[in-house]
């Protein structure tokens, strides 16, 4: 497939203009880790945006970077990193889950699918951070949305719109995000033994009290026994992990409150900064369940009461290894191979119509013959198609990536 690599605007935006010329379908994508999620689609040409790189604004007073959108995750952490700041929505690194290698995505891959990691729950989502870009849509027309403050917000807010949009509305060219100061210290208060249902209702207390909660997540004994953290693995139990940012005092009382908190609920352990961190990074990339590769994933977003119950639903009938993170409202599952539709009739039917669930990894075949994106409602598929219709009339931009059609 022939493959183009822009190092401008000016480039990108010829290149667009050359496949809307052809009516020419085109991949958009940046290092590729995301190339195997959603539907298999049918491109003559590929767009790679990693010639669209480095770091082009970075004021740390004013809390806000911009870089091309191949600029890779990896150095905008760095940089940040050295001014003590972070990405507060926490991007995950997928790509050893979907068969890439880590450390290899690039930011507009992270902004195209809204990713969002463990800090969700108190940060918000990359959406919530992302205040403006430059882009070409699929008219072959330069635009830009937003600027360089939360508060610039004039017309309509197309950020919010391209993130989540997986390239099939525009190609991304530059992107300006809002970056926050990272946390002095982090610890982790550790509950064990606890079953699915009763670890949501400890996380929901723990979220609900005073001790400000940064992270809420849970895993079985199964999983807890893979973990590099020997705290969590050697627990022989399953472990639901509550952890608290911020300045070394606050955290310390903070983390001896939220232990009083969730001693009614069983035993109680300490992770330190360190373990914590390691921990955290596992849930936040779904480590537990790269291995084995032959599994299909599914990620699941429901209501925070909720996971539990959908988690024995499908347990029931079906072997499954999961985690639960976003204090139970975030599902991460995968199901034996050759499991008939990778599970996705009695996944979506245990998820209903409150939550959605995504066909994260499976073989190709799968992901043409099953809805990988959750399934929408009549109206909102038909807003779907005239949004897609207004940037990409003719369909060139990523095709049928997302939804048939779109």
């Amino acid at each position: 497939m022939p493959t183009l690599r822009p190092t401008s605007a000016p480039e990108l935006l010829a290149a667009v203009k050359e496949a809307l010329a052809d009516a020419t379908p085109i991949e958009i994508l940046g290092q590729g880790t995301k190339h195997d999620l959603g539907r298999p689609f049918q491109a003559s040409r590929r767009i790679e945006l990693t010639g669209l790189s480095g770091i082009s604004l970075y004021e740390p007073g004013e809390l806000v970077m911009g870089a091309g959108a191949g600029t890779m995750l990896s150095d905008i952490e760095e940089t940040l990193r050295k001014n003590r700041q972070e990405l507060a929505f926490e991007p995950p690194d997928l790509g050893p889950l979907l068969g890439s290698a880590a450390g290899a995505q690039t930011i507009g891959g992270v902004i195209a699918g809204n990713l969002a990691g463990p800090r969700r729950i108190k940060a918000g989502a990359a959406r919530d951070h992302f205040l403006g870009f430059h882009a070409v849509s699929g008219r072959g027309e330069e635009f830009k949305s937003g600027g360089r403050v939360m508060k610039n917000v004039t017309g309509y807010d197309l950020s919010k719109l391209m993130a989540g949009s997986w390239g099939t509305l525009a190609v991304l060219s530059d992107v300006t995000v809002k970056v926050l100061p990272a946390a002095e210290k982090t610890r982790t208060v550790l509950v064990t033994g606890l079953d699915a249902a009763r670890a949501v209702a400890a996380m929901a207390a723990a979220m609900q009290g005073p001790c400000d909660v940064s992270g809420a997540a849970h895993l079985p004994q199964s999983l807890a026994m893979a973990s590099g953290v020997s705290y969590v693995s050697g627990a022989g139990k399953p472990v639901t992990a509550l952890r608290v940012e911020g300045t070394p005092i606050s955290v310390a009382y903070r983390c001896a409150e939220l232990t009083k908190e969730m001693a009614g609920f069983g035993p109680v352990e300490e992770l330190h900064s360190m373990n914590s961190a390691r921990l955290w990074r596992e849930l936040r990339d779904a480590q537990f369940l790269v291995e084995p590769r032959d599994r299909p994933v599914w990620r699941i977003s429901v209501a925070p009461q909720s996971g539990a119950g959908v988690i024995q639903a499908i347990a029931r009938a079906l072997e499954a290894r999961w985690f639960m993170d976003w204090a139970g409202g975030l599902v991460w599952l995968s199901l034996p191979p050759g499991t008939p539709d990778a599970g996705a009739a009695m996944v979506r039917a245990a998820v209903g119509e409150q939550g959605h669930a995504t066909l994260y990894r499976a073989p190709a075949d799968l992901r043409a013959s099953v809805p990988v994106f959750h399934p929408q409602p009549p109206a909102l598929a038909a807003l779907t198609q005239r949004v897609k219709l207004s940037f990409d009339p003719q369909g060139i931009l990523n095709p049928g990536r997302m939804y048939a059609g779109v």
